[in-house]
């Protein structure tokens, strides 16, 4: 089998589109083809254009999990799912079932991610207490729940909150201000706050500071 056409790739100059005998057989981004050493006029085994193939399909779903992680900081377990769900078969456009991505090609995606930096649970733990919610304001205790249900561990939890600055008392006073005209009623009002896992002692002390004011 011979390497007959290598050319760039018109929406992506980062990719080239590589030809066997004649044919469009793969794509690679430009690192791979380096990596690969992969020539116009050289010859393969069907093993060997096998690899290739793979090696393909690890950049393209690597280059798609890299968008993935840096649209915001995700956690390991969010990304886990992500390539999870890159495993199961889709349907093309017109009706063709898709194949999904093999596991172990996931695995090395995201250990590739990993080794990276790209995932990394502290970092993201730090970036959602100080970024969730900010202006409108969350209880600890919800943002607890959050982390937790995104697969952090309570020891990197509690390191996130012993270095930021944000309080219950501060967030629930960012609540009252922007809730205050919905809920005129104090009783009413505390069962939101309530809800949004304030201590009933937090929640009767900043009423009282309202009042005061």
């Amino acid at each position: 089998m011979k390497i007959t056409h290598i050319g760039v790739q018109a929406r992506d100059p980062n990719r080239v589109n590589v030809s066997v005998d004649g044919k469009y057989k793969f794509s690679l981004d430009m690192f791979q083809l380096v990596e690969l050493g992969i020539k116009t006029g050289q010859e393969y085994s069907e093993e060997e254009m096998a690899s290739f193939e793979n090696e393909s399909r690890f950049g393209k779903l690597y280059a798609r999990a890299l968008e993935y992680t840096l649209m915001r900081p995700h956690s390991a377990k969010e990304v886990r799912d992500y390539l999870w769900r890159k495993t199961r078969a889709t349907l093309t456009k017109d009706g063709q079932k898709r194949e999904g991505y093999p596991v172990p090609l996931t695995e090395r995606v995201f250990n590739r991610l990993l080794e990276r930096g790209y995932i990394d649970d502290e970092k993201f733990a730090r970036y959602w207490v100080e970024n969730r919610n900010q202006t409108k304001g969350s209880s600890k205790r919800k943002l607890i729940n959050e982390l937790r249900v995104k697969g952090v561990n309570t020891g990197i939890i509690e390191q996130a909150f012993s270095e930021s600055e944000r309080s219950d008392e501060d967030e629930i006073q960012k609540i009252i201000a922007k809730k205050r005209n919905k809920y005129p009623d104090d009783q009413k009002l505390m069962q939101y706050l309530a809800r949004q896992g304030f201590s009933f002692d937090d929640i009767k002390s900043a009423l009282a500071n309202e009042r005061a004011d």
